[in-house]
């Protein structure tokens, strides 16, 4: 059972952020030659794409929840008490 929702543009800007560590890890570790400006395209293309990661989670989520809240309200809409 999980304790909580998955978020999916977490996950994207996390492995992006966790790619740019392990490039300036092997820069540092003299593995290869990383020039400074290949942060900017990584860190921007994955914060980027984590944005729109998230906000097509967030809209499914919400869809799904009024979905799911419709019935139970049209429900309780056509009933009458008894009197």
């Amino acid at each position: 059972m999980s304790r909580h929702e998955f978020q999916p543009g977490r996950l994207i800007a996390g492995f992006f952020l966790t790619l740019t560590g392990v490039v300036y890890a092997g820069d540092a570790g003299e593995a290869w030659d990383t020039p400074w400006f290949v942060v900017i395209p990584l860190v921007t293309a994955g914060l980027c794409l984590a944005a729109a990661a998230g906000t097509l989670a967030h809209g499914i989520r919400r869809r799904r929840a009024r979905l799911t809240r419709e019935p139970k309200e049209s429900k309780e809409a056509t009933h009458t008490p008894a009197q």
